[in-house]
Protein backbone atom coordinates (compact mmCIF):
# COMPACT_ATOMS: atom_id res chain seq x y z
CA UNK A 1 0.00 0.00 0.00
CA UNK A 2 2.79 2.43 1.00
CA UNK A 3 4.78 1.57 -2.13
CA UNK A 4 1.79 2.34 -4.33
CA UNK A 5 1.28 5.68 -2.56
CA UNK A 6 4.97 6.62 -2.91
CA UNK A 7 4.88 5.66 -6.58
CA UNK A 8 1.80 7.79 -7.16
CA UNK A 9 3.42 10.81 -5.47
CA UNK A 10 6.55 10.43 -7.62
CA UNK A 11 4.50 10.37 -10.83
CA UNK A 12 2.50 13.46 -9.76
CA UNK A 13 5.75 15.29 -8.94
CA UNK A 14 7.21 14.44 -12.35
CA UNK A 15 4.10 15.66 -14.14
CA UNK A 16 3.94 18.82 -12.02
CA UNK A 17 7.44 19.73 -13.07
CA UNK A 18 6.77 19.06 -16.74
CA UNK A 19 5.01 22.32 -17.69
CA UNK A 20 4.90 21.42 -21.39
CA UNK A 21 2.94 18.30 -20.47
CA UNK A 22 0.43 19.88 -18.11
CA UNK A 23 -0.03 23.46 -19.36
CA UNK A 24 -2.00 24.35 -22.46
CA UNK A 25 -0.07 25.95 -25.28
CA UNK A 26 -0.18 29.77 -25.05
CA UNK A 27 -2.04 30.04 -28.33
CA UNK A 28 -4.91 27.96 -26.85
CA UNK A 29 -5.53 30.51 -24.12
CA UNK A 30 -7.55 33.44 -25.44
CA UNK A 31 -6.88 36.81 -23.84
CA UNK A 32 -9.82 39.14 -23.31
CA UNK A 33 -7.96 41.89 -25.16
CA UNK A 34 -8.22 39.77 -28.29
CA UNK A 35 -11.82 40.97 -28.73
CA UNK A 36 -10.54 44.34 -29.97
CA UNK A 37 -8.84 42.85 -33.02
CA UNK A 38 -10.90 39.68 -33.44
CA UNK A 39 -14.49 40.94 -33.83
CA UNK A 40 -15.93 37.43 -33.83
CA UNK A 41 -14.98 37.19 -30.14
CA UNK A 42 -16.74 40.47 -29.33
CA UNK A 43 -19.71 39.32 -31.37
CA UNK A 44 -19.92 36.27 -29.12
CA UNK A 45 -20.71 38.49 -26.14
CA UNK A 46 -23.71 39.89 -28.02
CA UNK A 47 -24.88 36.48 -29.21
CA UNK A 48 -24.96 35.29 -25.61
CA UNK A 49 -27.87 37.66 -25.11
CA UNK A 50 -29.78 36.02 -27.95
CA UNK A 51 -29.23 32.54 -26.52
CA UNK A 52 -30.84 33.68 -23.25
CA UNK A 53 -34.08 35.06 -24.69
CA UNK A 54 -36.85 33.73 -22.39
CA UNK A 55 -39.10 33.29 -25.44
CA UNK A 56 -36.73 30.90 -27.22
CA UNK A 57 -38.82 27.93 -26.10
CA UNK A 58 -42.25 27.00 -24.75
CA UNK A 59 -42.67 27.03 -20.97
CA UNK A 60 -46.37 26.04 -20.68
CA UNK A 61 -46.77 27.99 -17.48
CA UNK A 62 -50.48 27.81 -18.44
CA UNK A 63 -50.40 24.69 -16.23
CA UNK A 64 -50.18 27.09 -13.28
CA UNK A 65 -53.41 28.86 -14.32
CA UNK A 66 -57.08 28.05 -14.83
CA UNK A 67 -56.41 27.17 -18.49
CA UNK A 68 -54.54 23.86 -18.15
CA UNK A 69 -53.20 21.07 -15.96
CA UNK A 70 -50.50 18.49 -16.62
CA UNK A 71 -50.66 14.73 -16.26
CA UNK A 72 -46.98 14.77 -15.29
CA UNK A 73 -46.74 14.59 -11.50
CA UNK A 74 -43.23 16.05 -11.70
CA UNK A 75 -44.28 19.13 -13.68
CA UNK A 76 -42.92 22.17 -11.82
CA UNK A 77 -45.85 24.39 -12.76
CA UNK A 78 -48.23 21.77 -11.37
CA UNK A 79 -46.27 21.81 -8.12
CA UNK A 80 -46.27 25.60 -8.14
CA UNK A 81 -50.03 25.90 -8.63
CA UNK A 82 -50.85 23.41 -5.89
CA UNK A 83 -48.97 25.08 -3.06
CA UNK A 84 -45.23 24.63 -3.51
CA UNK A 85 -44.36 28.05 -4.95
CA UNK A 86 -41.78 29.77 -2.78
CA UNK A 87 -38.77 32.07 -2.99
CA UNK A 88 -36.63 28.92 -3.01
CA UNK A 89 -38.75 27.10 -5.62
CA UNK A 90 -39.80 29.38 -8.45
CA UNK A 91 -40.43 27.85 -11.90
CA UNK A 92 -41.09 31.32 -13.38
CA UNK A 93 -37.80 32.74 -12.13
CA UNK A 94 -35.93 35.06 -14.50
CA UNK A 95 -33.39 36.43 -12.03
CA UNK A 96 -30.46 34.18 -12.93
CA UNK A 97 -30.97 33.92 -16.68
CA UNK A 98 -31.87 37.54 -17.37
CA UNK A 99 -29.19 39.04 -15.14
CA UNK A 100 -26.54 36.79 -16.69
CA UNK A 101 -27.64 37.91 -20.14
CA UNK A 102 -27.58 41.55 -19.04
CA UNK A 103 -24.04 41.10 -17.73
CA UNK A 104 -22.87 39.92 -21.17
CA UNK A 105 -24.70 42.79 -22.85
CA UNK A 106 -23.19 45.32 -20.42
CA UNK A 107 -19.76 43.92 -21.16
CA UNK A 108 -20.39 44.20 -24.88
CA UNK A 109 -21.60 47.80 -24.62
CA UNK A 110 -18.59 48.78 -22.52
CA UNK A 111 -16.11 47.44 -25.09
CA UNK A 112 -17.85 47.69 -28.46
CA UNK A 113 -16.49 51.13 -29.37
CA UNK A 114 -12.93 49.80 -29.00
CA UNK A 115 -13.45 46.83 -31.34
CA UNK A 116 -12.02 47.01 -34.86
CA UNK A 117 -15.08 45.63 -36.61
CA UNK A 118 -13.46 46.02 -40.02
CA UNK A 119 -9.72 46.53 -40.34
CA UNK A 120 -9.82 48.00 -43.84
CA UNK A 121 -12.77 50.40 -43.79
CA UNK A 122 -13.41 52.68 -40.77
CA UNK A 123 -16.88 53.64 -42.04
CA UNK A 124 -17.87 49.99 -42.33
CA UNK A 125 -16.46 49.40 -38.86
CA UNK A 126 -18.64 52.21 -37.47
CA UNK A 127 -21.72 50.81 -39.19
CA UNK A 128 -21.19 47.37 -37.68
CA UNK A 129 -20.63 48.97 -34.30
CA UNK A 130 -23.83 51.01 -34.57
CA UNK A 131 -25.92 48.02 -35.52
CA UNK A 132 -24.63 45.70 -32.85
CA UNK A 133 -24.88 48.33 -30.12
CA UNK A 134 -28.48 48.87 -31.20
CA UNK A 135 -29.09 45.14 -30.92
CA UNK A 136 -27.48 45.15 -27.49
CA UNK A 137 -29.73 47.91 -26.16
CA UNK A 138 -32.83 46.14 -27.47
CA UNK A 139 -31.69 42.82 -26.01
CA UNK A 140 -31.05 44.41 -22.63
CA UNK A 141 -34.50 45.97 -22.67
CA UNK A 142 -36.10 42.65 -23.59
CA UNK A 143 -34.31 40.77 -20.81
CA UNK A 144 -35.16 43.53 -18.33
CA UNK A 145 -38.83 43.34 -19.29
CA UNK A 146 -38.97 39.66 -18.32
CA UNK A 147 -37.01 40.37 -15.14
CA UNK A 148 -39.50 43.10 -14.22
CA UNK A 149 -42.52 40.94 -15.00
CA UNK A 150 -41.28 38.04 -12.89
CA UNK A 151 -39.82 39.87 -9.90
CA UNK A 152 -41.47 43.27 -9.50
CA UNK A 153 -43.38 43.60 -6.26
CA UNK A 154 -44.29 45.75 -3.32
CA UNK A 155 -42.28 46.40 -0.19
CA UNK A 156 -43.95 48.63 2.36
CA UNK A 157 -46.37 49.95 -0.24
CA UNK A 158 -43.66 50.89 -2.76
CA UNK A 159 -43.43 49.00 -6.04
CA UNK A 160 -39.90 47.81 -6.77
CA UNK A 161 -38.22 46.14 -9.72
CA UNK A 162 -34.66 44.83 -9.81
CA UNK A 163 -31.16 46.25 -9.21
CA UNK A 164 -30.31 48.48 -12.16
CA UNK A 165 -26.86 47.31 -13.14
CA UNK A 166 -25.75 49.03 -16.35
CA UNK A 167 -22.00 48.41 -16.22
CA UNK A 168 -20.22 45.05 -16.41
CA UNK A 169 -19.56 43.57 -13.02
CA UNK A 170 -16.11 42.31 -12.02
CA UNK A 171 -14.90 40.33 -9.01
CA UNK A 172 -14.19 43.70 -7.38
CA UNK A 173 -17.73 45.02 -7.90
CA UNK A 174 -20.12 45.68 -5.05
CA UNK A 175 -22.80 43.06 -5.69
CA UNK A 176 -24.85 44.16 -2.68
CA UNK A 177 -27.11 46.53 -4.61
CA UNK A 178 -30.68 47.52 -3.70
CA UNK A 179 -33.60 47.11 -6.07
CA UNK A 180 -34.61 50.14 -8.09
CA UNK A 181 -38.22 51.27 -8.13
CA UNK A 182 -40.56 49.86 -10.76
CA UNK A 183 -40.74 53.33 -12.31
CA UNK A 184 -36.95 53.58 -12.62
CA UNK A 185 -36.77 50.11 -14.19
CA UNK A 186 -39.48 50.76 -16.76
CA UNK A 187 -37.91 54.10 -17.67
CA UNK A 188 -34.58 52.35 -18.20
CA UNK A 189 -36.29 49.86 -20.52
CA UNK A 190 -37.88 52.68 -22.51
CA UNK A 191 -34.52 54.46 -22.67
CA UNK A 192 -32.74 51.38 -24.00
CA UNK A 193 -35.41 50.94 -26.64
CA UNK A 194 -35.06 54.58 -27.68
CA UNK A 195 -31.31 54.09 -28.11
CA UNK A 196 -31.88 50.88 -30.04
CA UNK A 197 -34.24 52.60 -32.48
CA UNK A 198 -31.71 55.36 -33.11
CA UNK A 199 -29.11 52.80 -34.18
CA UNK A 200 -31.14 50.08 -35.89
CA UNK A 201 -33.00 49.97 -39.20
CA UNK A 202 -36.74 49.41 -39.07
CA UNK A 203 -36.15 46.06 -40.82
CA UNK A 204 -33.22 44.29 -42.43
CA UNK A 205 -33.73 44.52 -46.18
CA UNK A 206 -31.42 44.56 -49.17
CA UNK A 207 -31.67 48.00 -50.70
CA UNK A 208 -31.14 48.72 -54.41
CA UNK A 209 -30.38 52.43 -54.46
CA UNK A 210 -28.15 54.87 -52.56
CA UNK A 211 -31.24 57.03 -52.03
CA UNK A 212 -32.37 54.46 -49.46
CA UNK A 213 -29.24 54.88 -47.37
CA UNK A 214 -29.68 57.01 -44.19
CA UNK A 215 -27.98 60.40 -44.25
CA UNK A 216 -25.62 59.44 -41.43
CA UNK A 217 -24.04 56.89 -43.79
CA UNK A 218 -23.87 59.17 -46.82
CA UNK A 219 -21.17 58.13 -49.26
CA UNK A 220 -21.56 54.42 -48.55
CA UNK A 221 -22.40 52.26 -51.54
CA UNK A 222 -25.34 49.85 -51.75
CA UNK A 223 -23.23 46.72 -51.39
CA UNK A 224 -21.56 48.02 -48.23
CA UNK A 225 -24.86 49.04 -46.68
CA UNK A 226 -26.42 45.65 -47.39
CA UNK A 227 -23.41 43.93 -45.89
CA UNK A 228 -24.31 45.50 -42.53
CA UNK A 229 -28.07 46.07 -42.67
CA UNK A 230 -29.24 43.61 -45.32
CA UNK A 231 -31.71 40.75 -45.11
CA UNK A 232 -29.03 38.31 -43.96
CA UNK A 233 -29.61 39.64 -40.43
CA UNK A 234 -33.37 39.03 -40.31
CA UNK A 235 -34.68 37.85 -36.91
CA UNK A 236 -32.10 39.91 -35.07
CA UNK A 237 -33.19 43.00 -33.17
CA UNK A 238 -34.65 45.81 -35.30
CA UNK A 239 -36.45 49.10 -34.85
CA UNK A 240 -39.77 47.36 -35.49
CA UNK A 241 -39.11 44.74 -32.82
CA UNK A 242 -38.05 47.48 -30.38
CA UNK A 243 -41.37 49.27 -30.92
CA UNK A 244 -43.28 46.04 -30.23
CA UNK A 245 -41.33 45.39 -27.03
CA UNK A 246 -42.18 48.93 -25.89
CA UNK A 247 -45.89 48.29 -26.49
CA UNK A 248 -45.78 45.07 -24.48
CA UNK A 249 -43.92 46.70 -21.59
CA UNK A 250 -46.30 49.66 -21.58
CA UNK A 251 -49.30 47.31 -21.34
CA UNK A 252 -47.77 45.84 -18.19
CA UNK A 253 -46.99 49.27 -16.78
CA UNK A 254 -50.51 50.61 -17.36
CA UNK A 255 -52.25 47.55 -15.88
CA UNK A 256 -53.97 47.68 -12.48
CA UNK A 257 -51.28 45.75 -10.60
CA UNK A 258 -48.54 48.18 -11.65
CA UNK A 259 -50.27 51.45 -12.54
CA UNK A 260 -49.60 53.16 -9.20
CA UNK A 261 -45.88 52.43 -9.47
CA UNK A 262 -45.07 54.27 -12.71
CA UNK A 263 -46.24 57.00 -15.04
CA UNK A 264 -47.21 54.81 -18.02
CA UNK A 265 -50.84 55.35 -19.03
CA UNK A 266 -53.30 53.33 -21.05
CA UNK A 267 -53.05 55.99 -23.75
CA UNK A 268 -49.29 55.45 -23.85
CA UNK A 269 -49.74 51.70 -24.30
CA UNK A 270 -52.35 52.21 -27.02
CA UNK A 271 -50.11 54.73 -28.76
CA UNK A 272 -47.09 52.43 -28.75
CA UNK A 273 -49.12 49.53 -30.14
CA UNK A 274 -50.60 51.87 -32.76
CA UNK A 275 -47.07 52.73 -33.96
CA UNK A 276 -46.43 49.05 -34.65
CA UNK A 277 -49.79 48.46 -36.32
CA UNK A 278 -49.51 51.57 -38.47
CA UNK A 279 -46.22 50.27 -39.87
CA UNK A 280 -48.06 47.08 -40.82
CA UNK A 281 -51.05 48.85 -42.40
CA UNK A 282 -53.42 48.09 -39.53
CA UNK A 283 -56.31 45.70 -40.25
CA UNK A 284 -55.53 45.60 -43.97
CA UNK A 285 -52.72 43.26 -43.03
CA UNK A 286 -54.48 41.15 -40.39
CA UNK A 287 -53.46 37.66 -41.48
CA UNK A 288 -56.62 35.69 -42.39
CA UNK A 289 -54.73 32.49 -41.50
CA UNK A 290 -53.19 33.87 -38.33
CA UNK A 291 -55.33 31.75 -36.01
CA UNK A 292 -53.49 28.58 -37.09
CA UNK A 293 -50.03 30.10 -37.63
CA UNK A 294 -48.44 26.98 -36.06
CA UNK A 295 -50.04 24.55 -38.55
CA UNK A 296 -49.98 26.55 -41.79
CA UNK A 297 -47.83 23.83 -43.27
CA UNK A 298 -47.12 25.04 -46.79
CA UNK A 299 -46.32 28.50 -45.44
CA UNK A 300 -43.92 27.17 -42.80
CA UNK A 301 -42.24 24.70 -45.13
CA UNK A 302 -41.67 27.41 -47.76
CA UNK A 303 -40.17 29.98 -45.37
CA UNK A 304 -36.98 31.43 -46.78
CA UNK A 305 -34.07 31.99 -44.42
CA UNK A 306 -34.96 34.81 -42.03
CA UNK A 307 -38.41 35.43 -43.54
CA UNK A 308 -41.52 35.60 -41.38
CA UNK A 309 -45.12 34.68 -42.12
CA UNK A 310 -47.63 37.51 -42.26
CA UNK A 311 -48.84 36.85 -38.71
CA UNK A 312 -45.37 36.89 -37.17
CA UNK A 313 -43.42 40.02 -36.24
CA UNK A 314 -40.40 38.19 -34.78
CA UNK A 315 -39.68 34.49 -34.44
CA UNK A 316 -37.09 31.88 -33.52
CA UNK A 317 -35.24 29.84 -36.11
CA UNK A 318 -37.14 27.09 -37.91
CA UNK A 319 -36.22 23.58 -36.80
CA UNK A 320 -37.43 20.13 -37.75
CA UNK A 321 -38.75 17.99 -34.90
CA UNK A 322 -41.74 16.15 -33.47
CA UNK A 323 -41.04 16.87 -29.80
CA UNK A 324 -44.18 18.92 -29.18
CA UNK A 325 -46.34 16.24 -30.72
CA UNK A 326 -44.57 13.48 -28.77
CA UNK A 327 -45.28 15.34 -25.56
CA UNK A 328 -48.87 16.34 -26.30
CA UNK A 329 -50.53 13.95 -28.76
CA UNK A 330 -53.07 11.63 -27.08
CA UNK A 331 -51.63 8.25 -26.09
CA UNK A 332 -53.25 6.35 -29.00
CA UNK A 333 -51.09 8.50 -31.30
CA UNK A 334 -48.00 7.59 -29.26
CA UNK A 335 -48.06 10.84 -27.35
CA UNK A 336 -47.85 11.58 -23.64
CA UNK A 337 -50.86 13.91 -23.51
CA UNK A 338 -49.01 16.26 -21.18
CA UNK A 339 -50.98 19.52 -21.44
CA UNK A 340 -54.66 19.09 -20.62
CA UNK A 341 -56.90 22.12 -21.29
CA UNK A 342 -59.50 22.75 -18.63
CA UNK A 343 -63.27 23.00 -18.73
CA UNK A 344 -62.74 26.58 -17.59
CA UNK A 345 -60.97 27.38 -20.85
CA UNK A 346 -63.42 25.39 -22.97
CA UNK A 347 -66.30 27.37 -21.45
CA UNK A 348 -64.55 30.61 -22.46
CA UNK A 349 -65.05 29.85 -26.15
CA UNK A 350 -68.30 31.48 -27.29
CA UNK A 351 -70.89 30.06 -29.62
CA UNK A 352 -70.55 30.45 -33.37
CA UNK A 353 -73.08 33.28 -33.22
CA UNK A 354 -70.74 35.19 -30.90
CA UNK A 355 -72.68 34.89 -27.65
CA UNK A 356 -71.01 33.48 -24.52
CA UNK A 357 -72.42 30.08 -23.59
CA UNK A 358 -73.82 31.69 -20.41
CA UNK A 359 -75.98 34.07 -22.47
CA UNK A 360 -79.21 32.16 -22.79
CA UNK A 361 -81.38 31.87 -24.74
CA UNK A 362 -79.46 33.95 -27.31
CA UNK A 363 -76.44 31.66 -27.42
CA UNK A 364 -78.37 28.46 -28.12
CA UNK A 365 -75.88 26.49 -26.03
CA UNK A 366 -76.94 22.91 -25.23
CA UNK A 367 -75.15 21.26 -22.28
CA UNK A 368 -76.06 17.86 -23.72
CA UNK A 369 -74.24 18.70 -26.96
CA UNK A 370 -71.62 21.10 -25.61
CA UNK A 371 -69.36 21.17 -28.68
CA UNK A 372 -72.05 21.81 -31.26
CA UNK A 373 -72.25 25.28 -32.79
CA UNK A 374 -69.19 26.58 -30.99
CA UNK A 375 -66.42 29.05 -31.87
CA UNK A 376 -64.34 27.35 -34.64
CA UNK A 377 -61.18 28.03 -32.63
CA UNK A 378 -62.30 25.45 -30.06
CA UNK A 379 -61.89 22.58 -32.54
CA UNK A 380 -58.57 24.01 -33.73
CA UNK A 381 -57.05 24.51 -30.28
CA UNK A 382 -58.47 21.69 -28.16
CA UNK A 383 -59.12 17.98 -28.67
CA UNK A 384 -62.51 17.21 -27.14
CA UNK A 385 -64.48 13.98 -27.34
CA UNK A 386 -65.21 13.25 -31.00
CA UNK A 387 -62.70 15.81 -32.32
CA UNK A 388 -59.89 14.72 -34.64
CA UNK A 389 -56.12 15.08 -34.52
CA UNK A 390 -53.02 13.88 -36.35
CA UNK A 391 -52.12 12.98 -39.93
CA UNK A 392 -54.98 10.47 -40.24
CA UNK A 393 -57.56 12.73 -38.57
CA UNK A 394 -58.01 10.17 -35.84
CA UNK A 395 -61.24 10.59 -33.86
CA UNK A 396 -60.42 10.82 -30.17
CA UNK A 397 -62.65 9.17 -27.56
CA UNK A 398 -62.24 10.71 -24.10
CA UNK A 399 -65.17 8.91 -22.48
CA UNK A 400 -64.85 6.47 -19.61
CA UNK A 401 -66.96 3.85 -21.40
CA UNK A 402 -64.19 1.59 -22.75
CA UNK A 403 -61.60 -0.03 -20.52
CA UNK A 404 -59.25 -0.44 -23.49
CA UNK A 405 -59.38 3.25 -24.48
CA UNK A 406 -56.10 4.87 -23.39
CA UNK A 407 -57.36 8.31 -24.47
CA UNK A 408 -60.17 8.15 -21.91
CA UNK A 409 -60.32 10.31 -18.82
CA UNK A 410 -57.73 9.24 -16.22
CA UNK A 411 -57.27 5.89 -17.97
CA UNK A 412 -53.49 5.77 -17.42
CA UNK A 413 -50.63 8.06 -16.46
CA UNK A 414 -50.45 9.65 -19.94
CA UNK A 415 -54.21 10.05 -20.34
CA UNK A 416 -56.07 13.33 -19.93
CA UNK A 417 -57.03 14.48 -16.45
CA UNK A 418 -59.64 16.94 -17.74
CA UNK A 419 -61.27 15.16 -20.68
CA UNK A 420 -59.32 17.33 -23.14
CA UNK A 421 -55.97 17.34 -24.95
CA UNK A 422 -54.07 20.32 -26.37
CA UNK A 423 -54.21 20.62 -30.15
CA UNK A 424 -52.90 24.13 -30.68
CA UNK A 425 -49.17 24.47 -31.52
CA UNK A 426 -49.11 20.92 -32.94
CA UNK A 427 -48.57 20.21 -36.62
CA UNK A 428 -51.26 17.82 -37.73
CA UNK A 429 -49.01 16.16 -40.32
CA UNK A 430 -46.57 14.88 -37.70
CA UNK A 431 -46.67 11.13 -37.19
CA UNK A 432 -45.30 9.39 -34.13
CA UNK A 433 -46.33 5.87 -35.09
CA UNK A 434 -45.45 3.49 -36.68
CA UNK A 435 -42.52 5.71 -37.66
CA UNK A 436 -41.52 9.20 -36.55
CA UNK A 437 -42.18 11.94 -39.09
CA UNK A 438 -40.48 15.20 -38.10
CA UNK A 439 -41.77 18.52 -39.46
CA UNK A 440 -40.70 22.15 -39.34
CA UNK A 441 -41.66 24.28 -36.34
CA UNK A 442 -40.82 27.70 -34.96
CA UNK A 443 -41.87 29.75 -31.97
CA UNK A 444 -43.00 33.35 -32.26
CA UNK A 445 -41.34 35.89 -30.00
CA UNK A 446 -44.05 38.40 -30.97
CA UNK A 447 -47.20 37.96 -33.07
CA UNK A 448 -49.13 40.78 -34.72
CA UNK A 449 -52.30 39.46 -33.09
CA UNK A 450 -50.72 40.24 -29.73
CA UNK A 451 -50.14 43.82 -30.91
CA UNK A 452 -53.80 44.12 -31.98
CA UNK A 453 -54.93 42.82 -28.59
CA UNK A 454 -52.61 45.22 -26.74
CA UNK A 455 -54.08 48.09 -28.71
CA UNK A 456 -57.67 46.96 -28.12
CA UNK A 457 -57.19 46.55 -24.37
CA UNK A 458 -55.37 49.83 -23.91
CA UNK A 459 -57.64 51.82 -26.26
CA UNK A 460 -60.76 50.63 -24.45
CA UNK A 461 -59.30 51.68 -21.10
CA UNK A 462 -58.04 55.01 -22.43
CA UNK A 463 -60.91 56.16 -24.64
CA UNK A 464 -63.73 53.63 -24.37
CA UNK A 465 -64.91 50.95 -26.81
CA UNK A 466 -65.65 53.04 -29.88
CA UNK A 467 -63.31 56.07 -29.64
CA UNK A 468 -59.98 55.81 -31.41
CA UNK A 469 -57.72 58.46 -29.86
CA UNK A 470 -56.90 59.82 -33.30
CA UNK A 471 -56.03 56.41 -34.75
CA UNK A 472 -57.89 54.80 -37.65
CA UNK A 473 -59.51 52.13 -35.46
CA UNK A 474 -61.14 51.73 -32.06
CA UNK A 475 -61.03 48.79 -29.64
CA UNK A 476 -64.41 47.74 -31.00
CA UNK A 477 -63.09 47.73 -34.59
CA UNK A 478 -60.12 45.54 -33.67
CA UNK A 479 -62.13 42.99 -31.70
CA UNK A 480 -64.77 42.80 -34.42
CA UNK A 481 -62.06 42.00 -36.99
CA UNK A 482 -60.38 39.38 -34.81
CA UNK A 483 -63.68 37.64 -34.09
CA UNK A 484 -64.67 37.77 -37.75
CA UNK A 485 -61.35 36.18 -38.70
CA UNK A 486 -62.13 33.37 -36.26
CA UNK A 487 -65.52 32.87 -37.93
CA UNK A 488 -67.61 34.26 -35.06
CA UNK A 489 -70.81 36.23 -35.55
CA UNK A 490 -70.52 36.30 -39.32
CA UNK A 491 -74.18 35.45 -39.91
CA UNK A 492 -75.75 37.87 -37.43
CA UNK A 493 -73.44 40.89 -37.55
CA UNK A 494 -71.87 39.72 -34.28
CA UNK A 495 -74.93 40.77 -32.32
CA UNK A 496 -73.26 40.14 -28.96
CA UNK A 497 -70.39 42.49 -29.75
CA UNK A 498 -72.89 45.11 -30.91
CA UNK A 499 -74.75 44.74 -27.62
CA UNK A 500 -71.68 45.55 -25.49
CA UNK A 501 -69.90 48.17 -27.60
CA UNK A 502 -71.39 50.99 -25.54
CA UNK A 503 -70.27 49.49 -22.22
CA UNK A 504 -66.59 49.89 -21.31
CA UNK A 505 -66.71 47.27 -18.55
CA UNK A 506 -68.45 44.68 -20.73
CA UNK A 507 -65.99 45.41 -23.54
CA UNK A 508 -63.10 44.93 -21.12
CA UNK A 509 -64.42 41.47 -20.24
CA UNK A 510 -64.78 40.58 -23.91
CA UNK A 511 -61.30 41.86 -24.84
CA UNK A 512 -59.71 39.92 -22.01
CA UNK A 513 -61.55 36.79 -23.11
CA UNK A 514 -60.44 37.22 -26.72
CA UNK A 515 -56.87 37.60 -25.49
CA UNK A 516 -57.27 34.41 -23.44
CA UNK A 517 -58.42 32.46 -26.50
CA UNK A 518 -56.14 33.89 -29.18
CA UNK A 519 -52.99 33.57 -27.06
CA UNK A 520 -53.91 30.29 -25.31
CA UNK A 521 -50.96 28.05 -24.38
CA UNK A 522 -48.45 30.73 -25.45
CA UNK A 523 -47.45 31.75 -21.92
CA UNK A 524 -49.57 34.88 -21.40
CA UNK A 525 -52.37 33.80 -19.08
CA UNK A 526 -50.23 33.41 -15.93
CA UNK A 527 -49.02 37.00 -16.17
CA UNK A 528 -52.29 38.47 -17.45
CA UNK A 529 -54.22 37.29 -14.40
CA UNK A 530 -51.68 39.00 -12.17
CA UNK A 531 -51.43 42.31 -13.97
CA UNK A 532 -55.26 42.51 -14.07
CA UNK A 533 -55.53 41.78 -10.33
CA UNK A 534 -57.89 38.98 -11.38
CA UNK A 535 -58.82 35.89 -9.35
CA UNK A 536 -55.95 33.41 -9.03
CA UNK A 537 -57.69 30.57 -7.20
CA UNK A 538 -60.52 29.58 -9.53
CA UNK A 539 -60.85 25.79 -9.13
CA UNK A 540 -59.86 23.85 -12.24
CA UNK A 541 -62.66 21.80 -13.80
CA UNK A 542 -62.80 18.93 -16.27
CA UNK A 543 -65.45 16.91 -18.10
CA UNK A 544 -66.38 13.28 -17.54
CA UNK A 545 -68.47 11.59 -20.23
CA UNK A 546 -70.11 8.24 -19.54
CA UNK A 547 -72.97 6.62 -21.46
CA UNK A 548 -73.68 9.92 -23.18
CA UNK A 549 -73.96 11.85 -19.91
CA UNK A 550 -71.75 14.94 -19.53
CA UNK A 551 -70.64 15.73 -15.98
CA UNK A 552 -68.27 18.51 -14.91
CA UNK A 553 -65.70 17.37 -12.37
CA UNK A 554 -63.21 18.99 -10.01
CA UNK A 555 -59.66 18.36 -11.18
CA UNK A 556 -57.24 20.53 -9.23
CA UNK A 557 -57.36 23.35 -6.71
CA UNK A 558 -55.30 26.48 -7.22
CA UNK A 559 -53.37 27.29 -4.03
CA UNK A 560 -52.23 30.90 -4.30
CA UNK A 561 -52.10 33.53 -1.59
CA UNK A 562 -52.98 37.16 -2.29
CA UNK A 563 -49.34 38.27 -2.14
CA UNK A 564 -48.56 35.87 -5.00
CA UNK A 565 -49.75 38.45 -7.51
CA UNK A 566 -46.07 39.33 -7.54
CA UNK A 567 -43.24 36.83 -7.78
CA UNK A 568 -40.39 36.58 -5.27
CA UNK A 569 -36.77 37.61 -5.35
CA UNK A 570 -34.75 34.36 -5.13
CA UNK A 571 -34.23 33.31 -1.53
CA UNK A 572 -30.54 32.63 -2.19
CA UNK A 573 -30.07 36.27 -3.24
CA UNK A 574 -31.82 37.57 -0.14
CA UNK A 575 -29.47 35.48 1.99
CA UNK A 576 -26.38 36.82 0.23
CA UNK A 577 -27.20 40.53 -0.04
CA UNK A 578 -28.75 42.53 2.78
CA UNK A 579 -29.45 45.50 0.48
CA UNK A 580 -32.06 43.41 -1.35
CA UNK A 581 -35.57 43.56 0.05
CA UNK A 582 -37.96 40.68 -0.49
CA UNK A 583 -41.44 41.32 -1.86
CA UNK A 584 -44.14 41.41 0.79
CA UNK A 585 -45.37 37.96 1.83
CA UNK A 586 -42.45 35.95 0.48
Amino acid sequence: MNRKLIGFIVVVAMLWGCKKFTDPAPQNNGDFDNIYTEPALAHGLLLNGYTRLPSNGWTFNDVATDDAVSNDINNNFRKMATGQWSAAFNPVDQWTNARAGIQYINLFLAESDKVLWDSKDPVLSRMFNDRMKGEAYALRAYLMSYLLQAHAGKVGGTLYGFPLVLQPETPASDFNQPRATFDACIKQIYGDLDRAEQLLPLDYVDISSTSQIPAKYAGVNVETYNRVFGKFFNQRMTGRISKAIRARVALMGASPAFATGNSTTWADAAGYAAEVLKLNNWLANLDPNGVTWYDNRSEIDALASGASPREILWRTNVGSSSDLEAANYPPTLSGQGRINPTQNLVDAFPMLNGYPITSTPQSGYNPSAPFTGRDPRLAKFIVYNGNTIGPTNKVINTTTDLASNDDGLNRKEVSTRTGYYMKKLLRQDVSRTPTVNNQKHYRPHIRYTEMFLIYAEAANEAWGPTANGGNPYSAYDIIKAIRARAGIGTTNGDAYLESVKGDKDAMRTLIRNERRLELAFEGFRFWDLRRWNAALTEPVKGLSISQGVYQQIDVEARNYQEYMRFGPVPYSEILKYNALQQNTGW
